[in-house]
């Protein structure tokens, strides 16, 4: 985390293009759930249909040189961050022009040029990962002469790059989430946690699995919490711009719950299930409040007709350009399964 990625981050500086990225993650979902449906993408995906706000809203506040890591409901984080949609379309499809040339699939995806440290399939794995990174920054930056290299407890360096780890409620639980704040909080890391709490852990209810409340996590550990409301673009991207100026100053963690809620299931095959666990007028009032129409109605019409006519076109293009990509050979199934060029840090021996 010396330098900035080389690629450039999406633009989302403006209401304008923070909708269109809205619209661009919410229609880029619906082209991928028809090729799960046509057998284009196999193994189905976790769409993200009704959280794009709590992506974009977060994105929007990170700078060029800032990481985050995702969850296995990723593609807005990765779209949200810059991620041609085109090549993530074709990875979702294991074509070999994909982010990862296919090996990775929805549930993998990453761009290290963008900061994109990784979506990840296991429940709160990405936590670890951004207090990685952030430990990593914070001590480049010691190295640099911003401060302090020691490896504990010392202030965060004033200007740190900051790295977001984004989870679900359902991994409140989880062991490795616990010793992450822990870690961030010890170190005063510049992490920004945020939980997009939709209310179900697969079909298991929030409030029947959590004791006590998400923000409440984090207040254990010292860690300034926010809950916001996940389904309000403006109100994520206000919310995140406090975190991540606080810990880029040297501060500390944050965590923000974002109260969001999906309108799909938790996976596509739930579709073939025909799981009911959601009442009809709960999934219907949450549609009442679709980050997209909140997000669209400071705009006028003839923008935001312009803005979806962008995005059609955008995505029609992705989705020719995903099922013109040709798989993978068979005869590299092996390739990239183990590291090389790997280098010592300096004074550790090879």
């Amino acid at each position: 985390m010396t330098a900035p990625p080389a690629a450039v981050t999406a633009p989302l500086a403006t209401p304008a293009e923070r909708y269109r990225m809205l619209r661009l993650i919410r229609g880029f979902e619906e082209v991928a759930l028809g090729l799960v449906k046509s057998g284009a993408i196999p193994g189905g995906i976790h769409p993200y249909i009704g959280q794009e706000a709590v992506a974009v809203g977060v994105c929007s506040a990170l700078g060029p040189a800032d990481r985050l890591t995702s969850t296995h409901r990723g593609h807005g984080h990765v779209l949200a961050r810059g991620a041609a949609p085109d090549r993530l379309l074709a990875e979702l499809a294991g074509r070999v022009d994909g982010l990862n040339g296919g090996r990775g699939g929805s549930m993998h995806a990453a761009d290290l040029s963008l900061g994109i440290l990784g979506a990840n399939g296991i429940v709160g794995a990405g936590a670890p990962i951004a207090v990685g990174a952030a430990w990593a920054a914070k001590h480049a930056a010691a190295g640099a002469g911003g401060g302090s290299g020691s490896g504990g407890t010392g202030a965060g360096v004033a200007g740190s790059p900051v790295a977001v780890a984004f989870f679900g409620d359902g991994a409140l639980n989880q062991g490795v989430l616990l010793e992450s704040l822990n870690l961030a909080a010890m170190w005063r890391l510049p992490v920004l946690f945020v939980c997009e709490n939709n209310g179900y852990a697969t079909t298991l209810p929030a409030a029947t699995a959590v004791a006590g409340t998400a923000t409440g996590r984090a207040a254990a550990f010292g860690i300034p919490a926010e809950q916001v409301d996940g389904m309000d673009t403006e109100a994520v991207r206000a919310a995140a711009l406090r975190a991540v100026a606080r810990a880029r100053a040297g501060g500390g963690p944050g965590f923000l719950e974002c109260r969001t809620y999906r309108y799909e299931g938790h996976h596509t095959m739930e579709r073939r299930m025909k799981l009911r666990y959601r009442a009809p007028e709960e999934v219907a009032a949450w549609r009442e409040r679709d980050p997209l129409a909140r997000a669209a109605a400071p705009l006028d019409r003839a923008t935001v007709a312009g803005l979806d006519r962008s995005v059609a076109e955008q995505l029609a293009a992705a989705e020719e350009f995903a099922l013109a990509s040709a798989h993978p050979d068979p005869a590299g199934a092996l390739d990239h399964l183990y590291a090389d060029g790997l280098r010592p840090r300096a004074g550790v021996s090879a």
